[in-house]
């Protein structure tokens, strides 16, 4: 399944489980922004963390968009996209 196809079945939920860690702000980037996703790649996502989030958050919250969705996944946050490609992702990211 293409990332894109599985956000899009998906979109209503994962509100729900991003409220539940201290994240805010999911967002889709890169190539299901560009319509070239293909079967079997990641789903790029970016959320903010909240203040006290830890790793443990991050990474449960990775477990579970990826449980839902169906479809590998890559979560970072703004700070942890490399700065050479941190201010294109920043500009192209769209609310999930």
């Amino acid at each position: 399944m293409k990332p894109s196809e599985a956000l899009a079945l998906k979109r209503d939920q994962l509100g729900a489980i991003v409220a539940r860690y201290p994240t805010t702000n999911l967002r889709v980037y890169g190539s299901v922004v560009h319509g070239k996703d293909q079967d079997n790649e990641e789903l790029d996502l970016l959320v903010d963390a909240l203040p006290g989030a830890s790793l443990f958050d991050l990474g449960g919250l990775y477990l579970d968009l990826e449980e839902a969705l169906g479809v590998p996944v890559c979560l970072l946050t703004p700070p942890e996209v490399p700065i050479k490609y941190r201010s294109k992702v920043l500009a192209e990211a769209r609310p999930v």
